[in-house]
């Protein structure tokens, strides 16, 4: 599965981004405009929400978990620094989907007994794209957390991000996630459609929820 994930530094358009990357094929996408306003994030939720109903794709904020509800999205991503996950939850209900941002087996673990649908997993490599960027994993610590998670029976779905390219994705599904997030390397594709097409076709077809 793929979920993109906005990116205010590409020459494209944020409303544009998701337009396009729907149009591609991906069916699951993190609004991420860490700078904008609640009002700014509302306008693009308004421009894309329909095409979003239209075509039955996930459309999540990060972090704003009230404005989130207010607009009536699918949920959210939350990072460590972040709203808790049980404080989301109470606010958006059981129907939302929950991410959550881990660095470590020890960030999964740590909220493995709570109500989330997904972890992200990384940063994969380095990336531009996030400030205050955690260790880079790399293949290898990716892996091993997968490897600690089916040890632990945590069947919580995960996925790859930070600096994720389109060579990365068999590799790291190999490595064990179910799927990839990705930002960059598709907002700043001169076709962000054809792009993302390229991603569809190489990743497995399954459900976040």
């Amino acid at each position: 599965m793929l979920q993109f994930i906005t990116n205010t530094k590409a020459k494209t358009p944020v409303t544009e981004q998701i337009f396009a990357v729907i149009e591609g094929g991906c069916r699951w996408v993190q609004i991420r405009m860490k700078d904008a306003s609640d009002e700014e994030i509302k306008k693009v939720v308004e421009t894309v929400k329909p095409k979003c109903i239209e075509t039955g794709t996930f459309l999540l904020l990060n972090d704003r978990v009230e404005l989130a509800k207010e607009v009536n999205v699918g949920g959210v991503h939350l990072g460590k620094e972040d709203m808790p996950v049980s404080k989301a939850r109470m606010i958006l209900g059981a129907a939302a989907i929950i991410g959550v941002t881990a660095n470590s087996f020890a960030d999964v673990a740590s909220v493995s007994n709570l109500d989330i649908d997904y972890y992200g997993i990384g940063p994969y490599a380095d990336t531009n794209t996030k400030e205050n960027l955690a260790p880079v994993l790399g293949l290898k610590g990716i892996r091993e957390i997968c490897y600690e998670m089916e040890q632990k029976n945590i069947l919580i779905p995960h996925v790859a991000v930070g600096g994720i390219t389109l060579e990365d994705v068999l590799p790291l599904l190999e490595a064990g996630v179910n799927g990839v997030a990705v930002s960059g390397a598709i907002a700043y594709a001169d076709d962000i459609i054809k792009e993302t097409r390229k991603f569809i076709d190489i990743l497995p077809h399954t459900e976040i929820d």
